[in-house]
């Protein structure tokens, strides 16, 4: 590419130097006129008429070559190639070549034929000055050099040799190197033009570019000079303090520049004194870099460039969106997306901060709050209002905030209070209470009324060698106590929670273990039929024995389950050790496993169960699945897609503890069940209060209009048993009164010595077998 550009360049310098052999009229015309009256001198001094003709030969020449030239004159050269360069070029020598043959030929016939001292000096003196115009005039062809000399010498050369004078042939040896430093002098005018040609032609373009560039370029810049006044001002500065191109600021100093920029509104007035002593900082070399505010929303960033005693270049750019995205990020690395309150890793810096300019022997405190039943808020509304409560429950934390307390939201409905200086815990308690009066109450969220209640754990402790980690993990356990013992208060750290907590971590380690090694144990509680003479099948229930504590409640190790994920594998235990069991059972007894939310919010249960009928050959209608409304809250479709797929199997399908929650009503036309289990709450109190008798009917009548089999759980006496079966409301009986949960040992034996026992003896020894102890 840049030898494409050479080349180019170099044919336009070459075009120059023709052009300017066609425009010097003036002295080819004088020329003329000089040769033709030397011309005729001669002729009419030594009367030859050789001299006649060759004064009208110079004439014609001269003739032609200015025709020629008037035709050059009327071309393009915008147009010319280097061709048409080099074919007008030739034309022009042919005609110098012709003239100067003519001028050298005169010269030759003066010293070989005419021999006259006049003709012969008049002749000598034309070539003399014919050399002169070589380098005067027509040096711009080296080509047109060349001919010229070698047409106008070659002949004088050749007469002074054939005078056969030792004298005139040592002159014309002498005249060589007068030509030959003619030629040189030519060939370096010519070369020292070119070269200057070049240097003005490269000069131009380096400053056209370095214009172009200056003025194109994105940041503004001002060259000073040693002084601090400015050299160069690009258009990118202009534009940035709003000056018109039309005033001159060279030779003014720079603050002049920012004194039009205020004018002009492009810098606050209030800025003014601190941009410039910025500008003095850079200029004197305190400073490189500096970044700089025009107004509320603009800013500059000015770097220097020190050019010595020479002065410096200040070069800036706008860097205002820079700055705002830098907010921006710094917003979303520092602060909650939907809150806008500080996240977890802003919250440590902050009190990280607080905690070093702490006092001696100063107290702080650190508060663990989160919403009670948060998750009711958004099974029932959606998680947009779910975000839109957060959000006002953030509003209120807010306004807490210029009492000194650090607030942040940690994820979830969990938000992180510090207090960095509490004198002692009765203060503490105060500003808890507070805390809690400001954020439990009415919300309105999408038109609708919520009352919100917050629980939450405390931590206090001194300053010195304190551990935000530690702190937080022991708010976090009184959090948990607060929940465990009622919500909607607050509790603070006690050392007995840690142990506690140490005891429960220890627990689920254990209790994982316990269901990895499938080691957890199954009870049944047998279901009978209303005359207790039959066992239809049981329910199993898994049980927990630890090495250490002995037996565990359900009601302790379930919910540790949940909390850790592990419930989806305590089903599979109890399902592949249910259906084990059954094979052995007589007759067509069934067995009854819980599913939990886990269960049926995925399709894997539904492999877990049929590998487990297929792998001990369990007939799918001997196998009951339990639901209870807590399992179907999480994606009701999905639960009603797995409990469709199994009953298509031969499954049955109970709803459990029916008629404890809000929707039951809903999920007998939505869910394709088999069994209603009337919970122990309709059988509680049964032969004391009337309306129980009248409600347990109507379910019971409910669940027979839509072909469901009605098991009663719960009953426990024999006032309770007589009024079930006087008003038919059951199929099958569950409960004490028949039957205790019990080993599968034991649960066999007593299905086995039933089916064979007779209807009246087999009620008596079931009801012996199987009678509860009360001690």
């Amino acid at each position: 590419m840049q030898r494409a550009e050479n080349t180019a360049f170099e044919d336009d310098v070459r075009l120059s130097f023709v052009v300017s052999l066609y425009q010097q009229r003036g002295t080819l015309f004088a020329g003329m006129i000089a040769h033709v009256l030397t011309t005729m001198l001669i002729y009419l001094r030594i009367d030859d008429p050789f001299y006649l003709y060759a004064g009208f030969a110079l004439f014609l020449v001269w003739a032609f070559r200015n025709l020629d030239m008037l035709s050059f004159d009327k071309l393009d050269k915008s147009t010319f190639t280097l061709s048409d360069t080099l074919h007008w070029e030739r034309r022009y020598v042919a005609g110098a070549l012709v003239a100067a043959f003519i001028l050298g030929i005169m010269c030759g016939h003066a010293l070989v034929v005419a021999q006259d001292p006049f003709a012969e000096l008049v002749s000598i003196s034309v070539i003399l000055a014919t050399m002169i115009s070589v380098v005067g005039r027509n040096f711009g062809s080296r080509l047109n050099v060349d001919m010229i000399i070698l047409a106008a010498c070659l002949p004088m050369m050749a007469g002074l040799l054939m005078a056969r004078d030792p004298y005139m042939s040592l002159m014309a040896i002498l005249l060589l190197p007068l030509f030959l430093t003619t030629r040189s002098m030519a060939n370096g005018v010519r070369d020292f033009l070119y070269n200057s040609v070049t240097a003005e032609r490269k000069t131009s373009e380096i400053a056209e570019r370095f214009d172009t560039a200056l003025n194109n370029m994105s940041h503004g810049l001002f060259m000073l000079d040693g002084d601090g006044r400015i050299e160069v001002a690009n258009r990118k500065a202009r534009e940035f303090f709003n000056i018109d191109s039309d005033i001159n600021l060279t030779g003014r100093a720079i603050k002049a520049a920012m004194r039009l920029g205020a004018r002009n509104g492009m810098i606050a007035k209030e800025n003014f004194a601190q941009i410039n002593e910025h500008l003095e900082k850079l200029i004197s070399g305190d400073e490189d870099r500096s970044l700089v505010r025009l107004d509320k929303k603009s800013w500059l960033e000015f770097s220097a460039r020190h050019r010595g005693e020479k002065g410096v270049v200040l070069i800036f750019e706008d860097v205002t969106d820079r700055i705002e995205s830098e907010k921006r990020i710094l917003q979303m690395a520092r602060f909650d997306s939907l809150t806008n309150l500080p996240n977890r890793s802003w919250f440590k810096e902050i009190v990280a901060l607080k905690n070093a300019k702490a006092r001696p022997r100063q107290n702080l405190a650190l508060a663990v709050l989160d919403i009670d039943d948060f998750k009711h808020v958004n099974d029932t509304m959606g998680h947009v209002n779910g975000d839109r409560l957060l959000s006002a429950v953030a509003n209120r934390l807010r306004s807490l905030s210029r009492q000194k307390i650090v607030i942040s939201r940690f994820g979830g409905d969990e938000f992180v209070l510090f207090f960095p200086d509490v004198e002692n815990a009765e203060e503490l308690r105060t500003i808890m209470d507070h805390v809690i009066d400001t954020l439990r109450g009415t919300y309105m969220i999408d038109g609708h009324k919520l009352f919100i209640s917050l629980s939450g754990g405390v931590a206090m402790v001194p300053v010195e060698g304190v551990q935000i980690e530690e702190l937080h993990i022991q708010a976090d356990l009184a959090l948990y106590e607060a929940k465990r013992r009622d919500k909607n208060g607050w509790t603070l750290f006690e050392e007995t929670m840690d142990q506690q907590y140490s005891e429960r971590q220890r627990m689920k380690l254990e209790l994982r273990e316990a269901v990895r090694t499938n080691s957890m144990g199954l009870f049944y509680q047998p279901m009978f039929n209303p005359a207790g003479t039959q066992v239809a099948g049981a329910e199993a229930l898994s049980r927990w024995h630890h090495p250490q504590l002995g037996p565990v409640s359900p009601a302790i190790y379930i919910p540790l389950a949940e909390e850790m994920g592990i419930i989806g594998d305590l089903t599979r235990c109890v399902i592949e050790k249910a259906v084990g069991d059954c094979v052995s059972w007589p007759g067509e007894l069934f067995v009854s496993v819980n599913l939990s939310a886990h269960d049926l919010s995925d399709r894997t249960i539904v492999s877990v169960i049929t590998d487990a009928l297929d792998r001990y050959n369990l007939a799918p209608e001997r196998l009951q699945l339990e639901i209870t409304e807590s399992g179907l809250m999480n994606d009701l479709e999905v639960a009603r897609d797995i409990l469709t797929e199994l009953r298509a199997m031969g499954m049955q399908i109970a709803i459990d503890d029916f008629g404890t929650g809000y929707s039951s009503l809903s999920y007998l036309d939505i869910l394709p069940l088999n069994k209603v289990k009337i919970d122990r709450s309709f059988v509680r109190n049964l032969a004391e209060d009337a309306k129980k008798l009248k409600l347990l009917r109507g379910v019971v009548h409910l669940a027979r209009e839509l072909g469901l089999d009605v098991v009663v759980e719960g009953v426990e006496t024999e006032e309770q048993l007589v009024m079930i079966r006087e008003n038919n409301c059951a199929d099958l009986i569950q409960g004490y009164i028949f039957g205790t949960p019990m080993p599968k040992g034991a649960f066999l034996e007593l299905a086995t010595k039933l089916s064979k026992a007779g209807v009246t003896k087999a009620g008596s020894d079931a009801r012996l077998l199987t009678q509860p102890s009360r001690s």
